[in-house]
């Protein structure tokens, strides 16, 4: 069947009662549903965020008074919620990440704590996951790629990353010169956001679109790459066309380094990208010669957001615990299983 995008996500909260959502969850539900909240560190950020401010407007029932009863309580209020962002947009591997993460403190509040108390403790968690898994591990994650970067280098980025912007420009602040390819794609076009804040740094760039990826490969020297998710077996899911992107560079013996931050591990498996995926609107991939193509029988589009990259493909994999081969993931989780919380 054709996928359609949803018409309007307001007319689902009418099945729901009005007091299972918090104002900011239904805030950020229709910001993630119209894409002005992108990238896997925003879009996480944004919702513990907004669940940090849940916590703190929690009001218990009248008989519960400890975190105890708070913890059974607030797990309740909270899936509703979790519900309803799901139905905005399919969460990434991090956010259910960091969703099954809060879980885990919620359901281990120490019991003699007051609801007061309980409420700013789990503030505090929230506060420091953000600080810890995604703020600072992106800095970290900056200061290692920085150091594989070299004078004189060509380096090839696809699309938008935090974690390989930050990296471009600590280099370029550390003094390195090198020259950028940055490649884009239809729809999103997110690498132009990229090549705004390399240019304005003063990096040295050029914008090429992904048809000619194979006539600026040869000149490339690494190639840069962003991760939704790093999997079990050290496969990427990335934005569409990463796959291609790292493929091709392997064919021409360029290195391919991910930037990847440890709460994205999973100890999923993927084989392709077709049997799990998120889909877009269909109508972002239309041309004038489409216009009309509902009226064209068996006619279907399909507008795929991530893809999957071989972890074969892939020389290194930049995280805040420093450069490892893809098959460390799941040597990472079990080490960090306390803290990955997977």
């Amino acid at each position: 069947p054709q996928y359609e995008r949803e018409a309007s996500l307001s007319s689902q909260l009418s099945e729901r009662a009005e007091h299972d959502i918090h104002p900011e969850v239904l805030k950020l539900g229709l910001k993630l549903a119209d894409w002005l909240i992108v990238g896997g560190n925003n879009r996480t950020k944004a919702m513990l965020q907004a669940f940090s401010k849940v916590v703190r407007d929690y009001a218990p029932p009248q008989d519960h008074e400890t975190g105890a009863d708070m913890s059974r309580h607030l797990d309740t209020r909270l899936k509703p919620m979790i519900s309803y962002l799901v139905a905005c947009r399919p969460l990434s591997i991090g956010m259910g990440n960091a969703i099954r993460w809060l879980k885990g403190k919620i359901a281990h509040l120490p019991a003699q704590l007051s609801i007061e108390e309980a409420k700013e403790h789990i503030c505090d968690q929230i506060e420091s996951y953000v600080t810890e898994k995604i703020v600072f591990a992106d800095r970290i994650i900056s200061k290692h790629g920085a150091s594989k970067i070299n004078n004189g280098d060509v380096l090839l980025v696809f699309a938008r990353s935090s974690a390989v912007e930050a990296s471009l420009l600590r280099a370029h602040r550390d003094g390195t010169k090198f020259r950028v390819i940055v490649v884009d794609s239809r729809p999103k076009l997110e690498g132009r956001k990229l090549l705004e804040r390399l240019s304005l740094a003063g990096v040295s760039c050029t914008y090429v679109m992904i048809n000619s990826l194979s006539y600026v490969m040869k000149e490339v020297s690494k190639v840069f790459l962003g991760a939704s998710a790093l999997l079990s077996n050290g496969h990427v899911i990335s934005r569409v066309g990463t796959g291609a992107v790292a493929m091709m560079a392997k064919q021409l013996s360029v290195p391919v380094l991910v930037c990847c931050e440890t709460y994205k591990f999973s100890e999923k498996v993927m084989l392709d990208s077709i049997c799990t995926n998120e889909l877009g609107d269909p109508d972002e991939l239309l041309s004038p010669a489409l216009a009309d193509w509902r009226d064209v029988k068996d006619m279907k589009l399909l507008n795929l957001c991530y893809d999957l990259t071989p972890g074969e493909s892939i020389t290194l994999v930049i995280t805040e615990l420093g450069h490892l081969p893809p098959t460390s993931v799941p040597v990472v989780i079990r080490e960090y299983r306390k803290e990955v919380t997977l």
